[in-house]
């Protein structure tokens, strides 16, 4: 199984207008995020977690000719907000996209993107087949896929394990019970927005301290803002076995 980060970033911390910080001026290309998701590559088959804005750039980035399903962690814009670009998978494999929700995030689902469910039977619309998931187990195209609840600002979001590798996103809190399904994980994907504290987000002492406790042999940051700094400098920074994650890595589990 391979996983692909096709985006690191958040909109958070970054100006509306043109940005002069020394991210964007920086030439490393480690440092050019788009919203954060990632692609899971299992025999062939290919199924995306969330479809933010950047979600066309992504797949024609990575020559994604067809993915299986979407699944979502949560119903925030910068997750969801690409959803209507699955109309060319709808086209070229010829049937509906399944998209893996929870009923809050079916709720957003269905009024942000409300003309893909009218009675009106327009064509060219995206075709979707929301299928709910709660906390229970499920499988796509033989990945196995562990929900993991944690809280964003109490805004309640899924990670997600599949074998020994688990991704978690947009969280600042891990209940005792999510962390019991973590522990184990030889490869964490953690969020860690900024340096300094946030309400919503692990900064990258709280997401360092998760790491310590959980343990896993290898940890990458994932969900980074402008605000923590640029690649090589933050990387200098951080322990042994914690990296930070940048779009287009890709890692063999």
């Amino acid at each position: 199984m391979q996983i692909t980060f096709l985006g690191t970033g958040t909109s958070q911390g970054v100006p509306v207008i043109a940005c002069l910080c020394e991210v964007c001026a920086s030439q490393d290309e480690r440092d050019k995020r788009l919203r954060t998701s990632i692609l899971i590559s299992h025999e062939g088959k290919n199924v995306v977690i969330d479809s933010g804005p950047d979600f066309r750039q992504q797949m024609l980035r990575e020559n994604v000719k067809m993915i299986e399903a979407v699944v979502f962690t949560h119903e925030h814009k910068d997750h969801v907000a690409g959803l209507d670009d699955v109309r060319a998978f709808n086209y070229f494999g010829r049937k509906t996209m399944d998209v893996y929700c929870t009923a809050q995030v079916e709720q957003a689902i269905r009024r942000e993107f409300h003309y893909a469910f009218s009675e009106s039977n327009y064509p060219a619309v995206p075709q979707l087949n929301l299928v709910r998931m709660e906390h229970q187990r499920f499988e796509i195209a033989g990945i196995p896929f562990q929900p993991i609840p944690v809280l964003h600002f109490g805004l309640p979001v899924l990670g997600f394990r599949m074998g020994r590798f688990t991704y978690i996103t947009d969280a600042n809190e891990i209940p005792a019970s999510s962390k019991e399904k973590i522990m184990g994980s030889e490869i964490l994907v953690l969020n860690a927005l900024r340096t300094e504290k946030h309400p919503s987000h692990f900064n990258l002492d709280e997401a360092l301290a998760v790491i310590q406790e959980l343990k896993p042999a290898t940890a990458w940051l994932t969900h980074i803002s402008h605000q923590l700094g640029r690649h090589s400098d933050v990387e200098k920074k951080l322990p042994a076995n914690v990296r930070l994650a940048y779009d287009g890595l890709k890692l063999e589990i």
